[in-house]
């Protein structure tokens, strides 16, 4: 019968000469046993609506009790973000990033973590995507951006080149404002903008090539540096490294975690590296999980790398700690 309607309704009508549609959907529910809760059952075919909408519309959909379980555990998780950003439930984390010709800590990769009240410490994969989606992380990127740039200062006073790169988000890097609010941030903070190095994905700067390029030509005339992450995955963009105002190219880690089983593995990420020397750009490498990729490296002539093998992201008053003892040692 919903079909039947939804097709009546799309009947062609002509209006003063003109020919008009209406597409229509439709969400059906039922009454359950013998218990008849008229506000219950229009709160289901709304639902049911709504899953109709999402499955394109013009189409009749059932309540489906999954389907609205889903939809009501997304709802929760958004509404729990939303508090978290306003409550400021979230850490900034730290990944040092090393000279390999003596596995010294010149810099750091800034990384947010979620201390959620009752689910514990929660990685970005696990509440990024729906920021991303909700909207909410231009928000958090510049809270992290003024947290990590604060902390930076800090460590500067006793290490004055000690570098910190900070990540954009797709939603960061089409915001107008996003130039002003770095700039802001830096006067802060006083971060000296040389030593900041704001990070995008290959993917998020092909996107739209002449948007991206101009946004990142914008953001250094701050005097701020560039880096493209994952660098090696999005052969395509290799054209356009002449085209993007890049300074520094992260290698992506399947390459470097690939080099120890064969010499064809190496050959790929020498060839990588000499990609990035060709275009003047500073490479470094990511993903380090042992002595022996570290070793491949340094015979490849990569200056700086990063990984678990020489240290797992870690809070602002562990990676205090770990300068000092570097500093002790020098």
């Amino acid at each position: 019968m919903a079909n039947r309607i939804l097709r009546d309704l799309l009947q062609p009508l002509a209006i003063d000469g003109l020919v008009l549609t209406i597409q229509a959907s439709a969400g059906i529910a039922f009454a359950r046993g013998d218990s008849l809760d008229v506000d219950g059952i229009l709160r289901e075919a709304d639902e049911a609506l709504y899953q109709a909408k999402a499955d394109g519309k013009g189409v009749s959909r059932r309540f489906d009790p999954a389907r609205f379980a889903e939809a009501e555990q997304r709802r929760h998780a958004e509404h729990e973000l939303r508090v978290a950003l306003a409550e400021r439930q979230f850490e900034v984390f730290y990944q040092p990033i090393v000279d390999l010709a003596g596995e010294h800590t010149v810099g750091v990769e800034a990384l947010v973590r979620w201390q959620h009240p009752t689910r514990g410490l929660l990685q970005p994969a696990a509440f990024l995507d729906l920021a991303e989606e909700i909207g909410l992380l231009p928000e958090l990127g510049n809270w992290i951006l003024e947290q990590a740039c604060a902390q930076a200062v800090a460590w500067q006073r006793e290490n004055p080149d000690f570098e910190l790169n900070v990540n954009l988000s797709v939603s960061q890097l089409s915001n107008p404002h996003l130039t002003d609010e770095v700039r802001a941030v830096l006067e802060r903070t006083g971060m000296p903008s040389r030593l900041l190095v704001l990070e995008l994905t290959e993917t998020m700067a092909l996107t739209d090539l002449a948007e991206s390029a101009r946004i990142l030509a914008s953001l250094k005339t701050l005097g701020v540096r560039i880096a493209l992450d994952d660098f090696g995955t999005g052969f395509s963009s290799l054209s356009h490294l002449g085209t993007l105002p890049v300074d520094i190219v992260k290698i992506d880690r399947s390459f470097v975690q690939a080099m120890p089983s064969s010499a064809n593995d190496a050959s790929v990420a020498e060839a990588v590296l000499q990609i990035a020397r060709t275009f003047g750009l500073s490479p470094v490498a990511e993903g380090v999980e042992d002595e022996e990729q570290a070793a491949w490296l340094r015979n490849l002539d990569c200056a700086h790398a990063q990984g678990y093998h020489f240290a797992r992201p870690m809070p602002a008053g562990e990676l205090t700690d770990l300068l000092e003892r570097q500093s002790a040692r020098l």
